[in-house]
């Protein structure tokens, strides 16, 4: 594998941030701590050469990154708290928080979910890949929620191939802006690689894959609404391109363009609450399958963390505060 090569231009209103926060949320896979690590190592330039990570942005800087190829080792195992849902001999389901990295990559070989479960279970087996044992699908970082993984070749084929028949039952919960003119939809259409931007999906790439998402909405609250999403497959940050294009995007997603939703918000507290998130609004709020050697249906279900509920908590408190108050 190559080195990979990125090249940011900073916008005026990123002017006052620290350089490693910035990258942070141009680098969404990476974590912050990784990418002070790549500031250490001197893979993020400027034009006047190596910076700090505390380094504060003026604005129009131009910054240039190279993220080394992942190390081929086996990952550490690390003592990282899980907050399991399930185990037995063949799987585990953990409730992922928002922020942890599914598996180590490119400026990201500790931390992980892998590093974790590495930690936790004494029988993982190397599947999957030595960089990946056991993971069978995946959250972005920046979502949280319920995740499987599987701890023998058998558990993890029998998986793979419920995934791969689009079978496995995977709702989603998110908050997006405005409120929907419908109370259901269905975006179906391929999702690959951006066609300029390499850090982001969409259904204009040139060989994309086919990508169906179900949404219903569960609540309106004028200025953001809370819908459920139910995948028919699992592309790439699905999700997020297919709202984002629907123009129903997410809060908080520092990826993918939000047409300027948030900047028109005139609720001070809200924009708060969002900016304080500093991630997309999104939680896997069920996983249901087959377990690959019992047989048996498995369904598992966790309630948003506290960032994503505290935000519906205030959407709720103030809608209900309107409606007494018209």
């Amino acid at each position: 594998m190559e080195i990979t090569h990125y090249s940011f231009d900073v916008p005026v209103e990123a002017a006052g941030q620290r350089l490693d926060a910035f990258l942070a949320t141009q680098l969404p896979d990476l974590s912050r701590a990784a990418v002070q690590r790549l500031i250490d190592e001197g893979q993020v330039l400027l034009a006047e050469g190596k910076p700090r990570s505390s380094m504060k942005l003026a604005g129009g800087e131009q910054i240039t990154v190279d993220i080394p190829p992942p190390a081929p080792a086996v990952p550490l195992a690390e003592q990282i708290p899980l907050d399991v849902l399930y185990e037995d001999h063949d799987l585990i389901v953990i409730n992922k928080p928002a922020g942890m990295t599914v598996h180590p990559g490119a400026g990201a070989a500790t931390g992980t979910l892998v590093n974790a479960l590495l930690g936790h279970c004494t029988d993982l087996s190397g599947i999957g890949g030595e960089i990946r044992p056991g993971i069978v699908h995946r959250l972005d970082k920046g979502t949280s929620g319920v995740l499987v993984a599987a701890k023998n070749d058998i558990a993890h084929r029998g998986l793979a191939e419920q995934f791969a028949a689009h079978s496995i039952k995977r709702l989603y919960w998110a908050l997006i802006y405005g409120s929907p003119s419908e109370d259901t939809g269905k975006v179906s259409n391929s999702i690959g690689r951006h066609p300029s931007d390499r850090l982001r999906m969409s259904s204009k790439a040139k060989h994309g894959k086919e990508a169906t998402t179900n949404w219903r909405v569960l609540e309106r609250f004028g200025a953001a609404s809370l819908v459920q999403l139910r995948l028919e497959t699992g592309r790439t940050h699905q999700i997020r391109v297919h709202l984002t294009e629907a123009n129903m995007p997410l809060l908080g997603d520092p990826l993918y363009p939000d047409g300027g939703r948030f900047n028109n918000l005139k609720d001070t507290r809200l924009k708060g609450m969002i900016s304080h998130l500093g991630r997309q609004a999104l939680h896997a709020r069920v996983l249901g399958f087959i377990h690959p050697v019992t047989g048996q249906y498995l369904e598992f279900s966790s309630e948003p963390p506290e960032d994503f509920s505290g935000i519906l908590a205030y959407l709720r408190e103030t809608a209900a505060a309107s409606t007494t108050f018209s």
